[in-house]
């Protein structure tokens, strides 16, 4: 291209030359004036050719990126027409991808913390919950309420029960005899996380202990001691034992949190509550590790100074739990509001589809909606592997249920830690070592353990 443009040029100087000298020799004209014209065509011909120049060069730009733009094009086509192929791909085989990698993902992931998870669950489990004695022992095939045991019964059992042929005033004495002689015993139940099931907390449940050692559920005797006004003096017991429970483990570094269960009449009763809450702001520093837990449909019902009552326990930390909820018509900013940070749905009512479960949320959203908010779920009523499985893939990470233990008497000296100076500790069963040499040990340590 160099080359072309001087060429080009010394043409050029060549042609205005011949002109200056054809004028000169042949016209006769001066030669000066014939170098002045010969200059002025050599500044002609290179304007001209400097136009020329531009306009190809525009020309060839103008094609050049008209090339690019349909380059581009056909490069765009292609990238769409590749990204279609890519998401039916996808949502072709992502199912089937999913299916096939979720459980050896969860297998995996499970089997990773099993063993490390085990030794420390067991020792904790087995330094709180003793044998249960074959009275207290549930059936496989027992009725899923009994998990709950302990809560209040809105009316006495249709079928005979242990009090069968009895009058409410000679249950009431029965009742009032067992609180004098405390034996009002404290029972646990773990509530599990899914679906590695490490126990991450307890829940707190009443037994009546008769003279004989029969055990009785709190189903059986509940409804007769509300009528006696006995349930506000039950519910202190019981507050008294999980405080005395959660200082003895904070003692030995061991983080346990106690969901108990309290009764809209402990809440209404001035004094008992009074002296309730003046116990628990001694403990305060203990707040994060106890629950209070009440019924959806008592939370909904609260009395305005019922309410009070229980916002001054929120206030100085202490959480609040709703079990036994029937629908779910929840507001969760409104729970979180008022402390709520448990939400307790039987596993059955998660996966129901019936109308009465409610349709304001959806039970594949509820986890999701309430983690929002600061609330966990908890499922409870567990019985079966098949409500588990189900669960899993509405995200929920906390379960309950006799598919997990049923519940067991606290062990003699947790309770007696607090009044060692005024009776001599119960004979204390053998506590096995935590595991720690393996797979064998772990087994042997479960199996003594029940």
């Amino acid at each position: 291209m160099r080359i072309g443009t001087i060429f080009i040029i010394i043409c050029m100087a060549l042609i205005a030359a011949s002109i200056g000298a054809a004028l000169h020799f042949a016209a006769g004209i001066a030669a000066s004036e014939a170098a002045y014209i010969s200059l002025a065509v050599l500044f002609a011909l290179m304007t001209c050719e400097v136009v020329a120049s531009r306009n190809r060069d525009r020309s060839e730009i103008s094609e050049r990126f008209e090339e690019l733009s349909r380059a581009s094009s056909d490069i765009a086509r292609e990238v769409g027409v590749l990204g279609r192929r890519v998401a039916a791909l996808e949502s072709a085989s992502s199912a089937d991808l999913k299916s096939i990698t979720a459980p050896f993902a969860r297998e995996i992931g499970e089997l990773a913390d099993l063993v490390e998870d085990l030794a420390e669950s067991v020792a904790v489990h087995d330094a709180l919950i003793s044998t249960p004695p074959p009275a207290a022992a549930a059936p496989a095939a027992a009725p899923a309420q009994d998990a709950v045991a302990g809560k209040a019964a809105a009316a006495p059992a249709a079928v005979p029960g242990p009090f069968a042929g009895k009058k409410d005033e000679e249950v009431a004495a029965i009742i009032r005899e067992a609180i004098a002689d405390d034996r009002i015993d404290l029972y646990l139940q773990p509530i599990v996380t899914l679906p590695q099931r490490k126990v991450r907390y307890y829940e707190a449940l009443s037994r009546l202990r008769l003279a004989d050692g029969k055990i009785i559920d709190a189903k059986d005797f509940i409804g007769a001691a509300r009528k006696a006004g006995l349930v506000p003096v039950i519910d202190q017991r019981l507050v008294l034992r999980c405080v005395q429970i959660v200082r003895r483990l904070a003692a030995k570094n061991r983080e346990v949190s106690l969901f108990l269960n309290i009764a809209p009449e402990t809440l209404a009763s001035g004094a008992l509550f009074a002296e309730i809450l003046g116990y628990l702001d001694a403990n305060r520093a203990l707040a994060p590790s106890l629950v209070l837990e009440l019924s959806h449909e008592v939370f909904r019902k609260l009395a305005p100074a019922q309410q009070i009552n229980l916002a001054q326990l929120a206030e100085r930390g202490f959480m609040l739990s709703l079990d036994r909820v029937e629908d779910f018509r929840l507001d969760p900013r409104t729970l979180a509001e008022r402390g709520v940070r448990f939400v307790k749905v039987p596993g059955e009512l998660m996966l129901s589809r019936s109308s009465e479960a409610g349709s304001q949320i959806h039970p594949a959203d509820l986890a999701d909606l309430l983690a929002r908010f600061g609330i966990d779920l908890v499922a409870e009523r567990i019985e079966s592997e098949a409500i588990v499985v189900d669960l899993l893939d509405y995200d929920v990470r906390l379960g309950q249920g006799f598919l997990f233990s049923v519940p067991r008497p606290v062990r003699a000296e947790i309770l007696q830690a607090e009044h060692a100076e005024r009776r001599p500790p119960a004979a204390n069963r053998e506590m096995p070592p935590a595991p720690t040499g393996g797979l064998r040990d772990i087994a042997k340590v479960v199996r003594k353990t029940g």
